[in-house]
């Protein structure tokens, strides 16, 4: 096993101990063990809720079991994510050896090809899962909606919902003097390849009257000066709806984080940002783990060093996870200023690192 072996290279020789080779001799075994187990993790935790729910049991003996000191307190739940927090903390591990081998030396390549195989194997398992949640809101979603307008079919493998939510459209007559503003509720489906906007109806049901291609959307800051409840509005153009018409929205939103995420989620796809090309950008450290709540946020462990993109004013911030691009949203109650420009520089130095380790290693290839 990778932890027998681990041992056995320690007990050999503890000053020249290295990781790397074990876990790399391992990486297709965590593949064979991990990608299933990890993919399917959803359906461990409907049936562990479908059981504690409706089984009076299955919850006496969770109790009992939970209470056993050998579990220190932690509950079944804690235990089933454990696989995916390992293999995620085995990668950070190899990422600071990585940063700390000698540019050139046997040490590196090792180093590097261990933590390329956990990058992939992790990015792996977070792409599956995503489909599969996926296909599941697509499904789901597709028993939800009917079409008032050009009907297309739904479900897809290569669709993904991207962000949803009920936006509060501003209609202004413009025949009033005194420009009066009329408001409806539209349900925005905001996928990876187009958008459908709704009218909500009792029961969760949605009556689709427009969509688009996603090429074809756009948002944008509304720099109207609008009074009373009207702040937190953006702009939504769609410059070819299904009719081939140039279609234009005002919407307000809740928040003012909302109303940043809509136009940040509407943006066209963006490349693989350069660190080296934002030096002056903030940064923010995990203090606090976040699960992801919603499609567009940004899940994040202790440690985590992030670039600040942007924040709203009610507490919120969009970021780049530095350990791999990463982009998403997060509340800024879970992280903290890295305030001293020279560790934001040596973070971005040893992110460089690890990048140009890996082009040099799978070059000569």
């Amino acid at each position: 096993s990778f932890l027998f072996d681990l041992e056995e290279k320690f007990e050999e020789d503890m000053f020249t101990f290295h990781v790397c080779d074990v876990a790399l001799k391992h990486a297709p075994e965590f593949r064979r063990v991990y990608l299933p187990y990890v993919t399917n993790q959803t359906y461990q935790e409907q049936t562990f809720q479908r059981l504690l729910n409706g089984n009076a049991g299955f919850q006496q003996v969770l109790e009992r079991l939970e209470s056993d000191p050998v579990c220190q307190r932690l509950s079944l739940k804690s235990f089933l994510i454990l696989p995916f927090q390992r293999i995620t903390r085995l990668k950070l591990l190899l990422q600071n050896i990585l940063k700390r081998t000698r540019p050139g030396s046997e040490e590196e390549v090792q180093a590097t090809q261990a933590y390329d195989a956990l990058e992939k194997l992790i990015k792996d398992c977070n792409e599956n899962v995503q489909r599969m949640k996926s296909t599941e809101e697509l499904i789901y979603l597709s028993q939800k909606i009917e079409f008032e307008c050009k009907i297309f079919p739904l479900i897809s493998q290569s669709r993904r919902l991207v962000k949803c939510g009920e936006l509060t459209a501003l209609d202004f007559n413009t025949l009033s003097p005194k420009w009066k503003v009329t408001t409806r509720p539209i349900y925005l489906h905001l996928f990876n390849d187009c958008l459908l906007l709704s009218r909500p109806k009792e029961g969760g049901r949605f009556v689709v009257f427009d969509h688009a291609a996603f090429s074809d959307v756009r948002g944008e800051k509304c720099e109207m000066k609008l009074h009373g409840t009207n702040k937190n509005v953006f702009r939504l153009f769609l410059l070819q709806n299904y009719q081939g018409k140039r279609v234009e929205f005002l919407f307000r939103t809740e928040t003012h984080s909302e109303k940043l995420r809509w136009i940040s989620a509407l943006a066209p796809p963006r490349g693989e940002l350069d660190l080296l090309e934002c030096p002056d950008a903030p940064q923010v450290q995990c203090i606090k783990t976040y699960k992801a709540r919603e499609n567009d946020e940004l899940a994040l462990e202790k440690a985590d060093i992030i670039m600040v993109m942007q924040y709203s004013n009610d507490g919120w911030m969009e970021g780049v996870k530095l350990s791999d691009r990463e982009r998403g949203w997060f509340p800024s109650e879970h992280v903290e200023l890295i305030s001293s420009k020279q560790a934001r520089q040596k973070n971005l130095k040893e992110e460089q690192r690890v990048k140009n380790a890996k082009q040099q290693v799978f070059c000569k290839k």
